[in-house]
């Protein structure tokens, strides 16, 4: 007997969306930490991931999305739009 996931009832609709996140927070970490510019953004995501501690205190975090044309969007992500959008629905 084959299972599969299960399949939403409503259509997908795939589009092209503009992210923009703004967080402030405060953390406390090693100093040599935050000179590694490497790797200090993931860094500072993992631990805001991670949600408010002692170690890490939330001031702001603001997100905003918009839709955007896919004419806008980079031709490797037009295309992968138009594989998305011809998935078969069933």
């Amino acid at each position: 007997m084959a299972t599969s996931a299960p399949r939403p009832s409503i259509e997908a609709q795939v589009s092209v969306y503009e992210c923009a996140i703004t967080l402030k927070f405060r953390i406390l970490e090693e100093s040599h930490a935050m000179a590694n510019r490497d790797h200090l953004l993931e860094q500072l995501l993992d631990a805001f991931s991670y949600g408010s501690d002692e170690f890490v205190e939330q001031l702001e975090s603001q997100v905003e999305v918009n839709e955007v044309s896919a004419i806008d969007a980079s031709p490797l992500m037009r295309r992968q739009l138009i594989r998305l959008r011809n998935l078969p629905s069933a």
